[in-house]
């Protein structure tokens, strides 16, 4: 099976080179569900382009008709953020020109529905496709309009015409998947939403993390959320439903490293999903654990970020993966000083139980600076 390969232009630059971006779509025999795969929003988090480049290759080897529906991938889909460099690290997580974090300005439509309650009331006998496809209808309209705008002569910010550029592709997936990693080094895990456990499962990692507190300028926030709004509307008014709209965003280990494990962990997990979902129609998948895979679901809201409590060299760190109970040592930290006095030796204890999931890629830390990351 061969794709469609588009190229969309993107951005010009003051030395007039563009910057594009390439989407590859793989069309099945039979109609179905889009699934919306993307990698590389932040710079230095390059292991999705290669689970893409693998994802590519497979399905380059089947036959349309084991494709039911339609897979959108793009690699590299931010290549300014990619592009960037500060000596031999590629940091890339903001828009410098803006100061802003290329994965917090993208378009939440929930935050313009002012009139969900009175669709919703429109729609509570209607059948749940239907509901779909005439809610998705709304949002395109109120999507359309950013247009205007942005061939006006007046123009924008370039934050808004690349989140445009990439929403216009995934507003109407059923699927979205966001291939990111740490900018440090931490586990592989995945994001995801209330109600979404159960599929959350279909991926086979270890450790999922739930969504629970988020203002939706994230990418996949902003893609979820007017559903989740829509659905717990309904929910209000008598109606218990769920769509089969997902999004997640998938961790995979380091940032500007390509970890094999890491890379055949994604690999393997949208495959599964999309085998479990019926997306695709292959051998060996869904595989059969996956009924009973077992999986620890934590929520955002108890992850405790450490910052250093004073400056200089972290020594004697936990290693990333490790459990800890509340008053484990965690690290030390080794403190110079300017006041005629010898060095210190500061150590940190954790303040409760958990997995520590993320730490910092530098031992050298500033006062106030990340260090490492535990979820309960």
């Amino acid at each position: 099976m061969l794709p469609i390969i588009e190229t969309i232009a993107l951005r010009q630059m003051a030395s007039g080179d563009r910057l594009y971006l390439q989407v590859y779509k793989f069309i099945g025999a039979q109609p179905g569900k889009k699934v919306y795969i993307q990698s590389n929003l932040h710079g230095a988090e390059i292991v999705g382009n290669a689970v893409i480049h693998q994802l590519i290759e497979f399905l380059l080897t089947l036959n349309a008709t084991s494709l039911v529906g339609e897979i959108w991938l793009v690699p590299v889909c931010n290549p300014m953020g990619t592009n960037e460099r500060a000596h031999h690290f590629s940091p890339g997580r903001y828009c410098v020109y803006e100061a802003k974090d290329w994965n917090r300005i993208f378009w939440d439509y929930e935050k313009e529905a002012d009139d969900l309650v009175a669709f919703t009331k429109s729609q509570l006998h209607i059948d749940l496709e239907v509901v779909r496809q005439s809610y998705l209808t709304t949002i395109k309209q109120q999507f359309a309009k950013i247009l205007e705008k942005i061939n006006s002569s007046v123009g924008v910010p370039y934050t808004e015409l690349f989140r445009y550029k990439l929403q216009s592709l995934s507003l109407d997936a059923d699927y979205l998947i966001d291939l990111h990693s740490s900018t440090n080094q931490a586990l592989n895990y995945l994001f995801y939403f209330r109600n979404r456990e159960d599929s959350a499962k279909y991926f086979l990692f270890n450790d999922g993390i739930l969504l629970d507190k988020y203002d939706g300028d994230a990418f996949d926030e902003a893609f979820i959320k007017p559903w989740l709004a829509l659905e717990a509307c309904f929910q209000e008014l008598g109606r218990d439903i769920r769509f089969d709209v997902e999004a997640w965003t998938l961790e995979l280990g380091a940032g500007m490293q390509i970890n094999p494990d890491s890379v055949a962990k994604g690999v393997w997990g949208v495959k599964n999903y999309l085998a479990q979902k019926g997306v695709l129609q292959i051998s060996g998948f869904p595989v059969e654990e996956t009924k009973s895979h077992k999986m620890k679901f934590s929520s955002r809201s108890k992850i405790t970020k450490y910052y250093a409590i004073a400056g200089g060299m972290i020594q004697s760190r936990i290693e990333l993966g490790s459990s800890v109970k509340a008053g484990d040592r965690i690290y030390q930290i080794l403190s110079f000083n300017k006041e005629s006095q010898l060095p210190s030796v500061i150590d940190v204890c954790a303040q409760q139980h958990g997995l520590v999931y993320d730490v910092s890629t530098n031992h050298a830390v500033n006062e106030g600076e990340f260090v490492l990351g535990i979820v309960s």
